[in-house]
């Protein structure tokens, strides 16, 4: 059950502005809202997933140095065998 704010009543004239053939089917209007929603959500999580990995890839093998060559083998001594 979705109680129908001010907001959303405004947002479903909208919508029923955009699509018309759904216009006076409120249910429908909700249901293309969140559909749309949905997939605006989906694309900006894939948007901000892919600019994460470009900004580890530009960093990538940035830093030379910074770790020990033996890095490995140092932090495995201070573990007990």
């Amino acid at each position: 059950m979705i109680t129908e704010t001010d907001q959303l009543s405004d947002a479903l004239s909208q919508a029923a502005k955009l699509w018309p053939e759904l216009s006076g089917q409120r249910t429908l209007l909700l249901r293309k809202v969140l559909e749309v929603g949905i997939e605006t959500i989906e694309q900006e999580a894939t948007q901000k997933t892919k600019s994460r990995i470009a900004g580890v890839e530009k960093l990538a093998g940035s830093m030379p140095g910074v770790w020990p060559a033996n890095w490995k083998q140092e932090l495995a001594e201070d573990w007990p065998s």
